[in-house]
């Protein structure tokens, strides 16, 4: 991970040097990084914005008709053929763990609303925000940097 962030400056200096500074700004930003599947992720996600929230989710003729925030994880993974865990704290295992400043667009990330363990789950899709199925606003997008998230994130993993 180290080496990609190396990389990525050299290419931001470079950039730089032979006039494309904008451009080398950009890849500087991780979630600019993103590749196209995690792009695709948030896609298939952002087509679920409004749909409402139902805990234990529920589908009808294969089709989400709510969710809650671990089915909505599953739903949009499967979309591109990733099969993951029913719960937000089986989730927690997939993948490979990602350091916060790590984080870049498709990573899961994880949260203790509960006060005990982890107990839900979002798609982050880039620039703080994450795609999450929320009790009170069906699937939405929220900052994860807001007071309330901060103090209740636990991890990211990487999955894709």
């Amino acid at each position: 991970m180290r080496q990609g962030v190396i990389k990525r400056s050299l290419a931001v200096m470079l950039l730089a040097a032979v006039g494309y500074g904008a451009a080398g700004a950009a890849l500087a930003d991780p979630a600019s990084a993103a590749t196209e599947q995690s792009k695709q992720l948030i896609e298939v996600g952002k087509e679920h914005i409004g749909t409402p929230y139902r805990m234990g989710g529920l589908i009808k003729n294969g089709e989400p008709v709510a969710f809650d925030c671990s089915l909505f994880t599953k739903h949009v993974y499967a979309a591109l053929g990733v099969e993951l865990p029913r719960t937000s704290k089986a989730q927690a295992k997939a993948g490979v763990k990602v350091e916060r400043g790590d984080i870049s667009q498709g990573d899961l990330l994880f949260f203790r609303t509960n006060g005990k363990s982890i107990s839900h789950v979002a798609i982050y899709v880039g620039d703080g925000k994450m795609i999450h199925a929320s009790s009170n606003h069906g699937v939405t997008i929220s900052d994860m940097n807001s007071s309330y998230w901060k103090k209740r994130f636990v991890t990211a993993r990487r999955v894709l």
